[in-house]
């Protein structure tokens, strides 16, 4: 006979430890996202920066316009009372190269001021998005040049 004090035997430990990794996987697949769609935004997207869930850097204020930040050039082109946050948050720019641009050099300058190694200082932001100004196809050349490094960037 057995006495009370003998160790488990194998199929009941393998049971044991198949039922622990089930419940392990379990919890784990309750934590994922949706399975059928699920968009993910970059740290430096606009899109990112729109949602407000990181603080932004304190030499760009939200309410900060874009015509103050970016400059005179910037006054003419955009509305005066656009504020960075709402460029941000543009849903126009899909066939307007200009409406890109300042959405993308909004996120641009964002992370120059709050990312380490982002390819672009913020002065440079600013000269290459009066540069961007010149023309339809300027504007959308830069535009996607700063639509890449914010891609790229963590």
């Amino acid at each position: 006979m057995r006495s009370s004090n003998s160790r488990p035997s194998r199929p009941v430990l393998l049971l044991l430890l198949i039922c622990f990794v089930t419940a392990v996987r379990a919890a784990a697949e309750k934590r994922r996202p949706g399975f059928l769609f699920t968009r993910t935004r970059g740290r430096c997207s606009p899109q990112f920066w729109s949602s407000r869930t990181e603080l932004w850097p304190r030499m760009v204020p939200q309410r900060s316009t874009v015509s103050k930040v970016f400059g005179s050039r910037a006054y003419e082109r955009y509305r005066y009372d656009l504020t960075l946050l709402e460029a941000t948050a543009r849903n126009d720019d899909v066939e307007n190269a200009f409406a890109r641009l300042v959405k993308e050099s909004t996120a641009a300058l964002l992370n120059s001021y709050a990312r380490i190694g982002y390819p672009y200082t913020a002065w440079e932001v600013k000269t290459l998005l009066i540069r961007g100004l010149v023309s339809e196809k300027a504007a959308a050349v830069q535009a996607q040049h700063f639509h890449e490094a914010n891609q790229a960037c963590n």
